[in-house]
């Protein structure tokens, strides 16, 4: 594809850190112009983040590939003036401040809109524009437990374990921005009416527990930690340790996978049926488990439909020849004769750039997006 989606999608980014960044990243890729305003002196905090590559964190690195980067003291009298011939320009604002702050700076909504009535405007918040907890500082760990989505993870000792990836800027804010933000453009390119959207993070979650919401609103079953399906209650969806200290991810769930399963491992007939105690067939289970190594298992399991897996590690799976297979890691951010692999994204590789180009420096496009040619 010569032409991306949002080839001449102009993006003002004013957010940093994860959500927003992780968002206007996916934008970029499909071909939007974003234009990151940050900050004189250190601009986006995670500039500063260790390791480094080159000169800005391997973390500001993954997230701001592609886009270009422009000093602003939106607290200076002059920032509304300098912004304002991009701002007519633009077609999607992208900010993640707390709400009001956008409004006691200069660059509300109802401020930008009066500038560019087809303006796309997207905030990013935690709890939201409005509610009790609008102004609430948070972070991804209290979105997870205030959505009850950490009240479901539980560890052998009953207490709720630590999420090991950031579930709420990315699933409760990146993702949801992105799907709003191009319906937005869908909507404008029909109506020719711009859009405000309030994306929360925290409400954001609720959907991925629509098993157990479907559950509690219904049936009256409201779920906890280690006593529903997916959440360690039944022996057809458990990780099981093994003779050499690794773990089987084991996830039978339908009868034709459990059965294949339950026949591989030499299960107790009376423990297969699903009228038997379920922490009985987990027990069993284990022990069987536990007998043999994981690579054991895997040769036993190979060929056979069981929904099994060794949990690997992070660094394992980056070196899983599938995802070699499929290119997943192929494309590579090049800063000063140093180099790693870009993020992947969720953007099909047929509407995304097969290039990665280094995050900006801080600054770099100033002159040229502000200056009296570029207006």
């Amino acid at each position: 594809m010569t032409r991306l989606p949002l080839t001449d999608t102009l993006v003002l980014d004013f957010s940093t850190l994860l959500p927003g960044p992780f968002a206007t990243l996916m934008l970029a890729e499909a071909g939007a112009t974003v234009i990151k305003i940050e900050r004189a002196g250190s601009g986006d905090e995670m500039r500063g983040y260790e390791p480094k590559l080159g000169a800005d964190s391997t973390n500001f690195q993954l997230l701001n590939v592609g886009k270009d980067s422009i000093v602003v003291d939106l607290k200076a009298k002059d920032a509304f003036e300098r912004l304002k011939p991009l701002v007519a320009r633009a077609d999607v604002v992208v900010e993640q401040f707390r709400p009001g702050v956008m409004d006691r700076l200069g660059f509300g909504y109802e401020a930008l809109r009066a500038i560019n009535p087809k303006l796309i405007y997207c905030a990013i918040t935690g709890w939201g524009q409005s509610g009790p907890k609008s102004t609430v500082a948070a972070h991804d760990l209290n979105y997870m437990a205030d959505a009850g989505l950490l009240g479901l993870s539980r560890g052998s000792d009953g207490a709720p374990v630590v999420p090991p990836v950031l579930v709420a800027d990315l699933a409760g804010g990146a993702y949801p921005a992105v799907v709003n933000i191009l319906l937005a453009l869908l909507h404008r390119d029909r109506t020719g009416e711009g859009a405000y959207l309030d994306i929360a993070m925290g409400e954001n979650l609720l959907p991925l527990a629509y098993w157990g919401l479907g559950n509690g609103f219904v049936a009256g079953q409201w779920p906890r930690g280690g006593d529903a399906l997916v959440t360690g209650g039944s022996p057809r969806y458990q990780i099981y340790r093994t003779s050499d200290g690794r773990y089987l991810a084991a996830a039978p769930i339908e009868d034709r996978f459990w059965q294949n399963f339950c026949e591989l491992i030499d299960l107790a007939p009376g423990l297969r049926d699903p009228k038997a105690d379920p922490g009985e067939a987990t027990r069993a289970i284990a022990v069987i488990i536990a007998g043999r190594s994981a690579d054991a298992w895997m040769e036993t399991f190979k060929g056979h439909d069981v929904c099994c897996s060794i949990v690997a590690s992070l660094q394992e799976a980056v070196a899983d020849p599938h995802f070699a297979a499929r290119g997943v890691f192929s494309r590579k951010i090049d800063v000063e004769g140093a180099s790693m692999p870009a993020l992947p994204t969720a953007i099909a590789a047929c509407f995304r750039s097969q290039t990665a180009p280094a995050a900006p420096r801080l600054g770099a496009q100033t002159a040229a997006w502000l200056n009296e040619e570029a207006r």
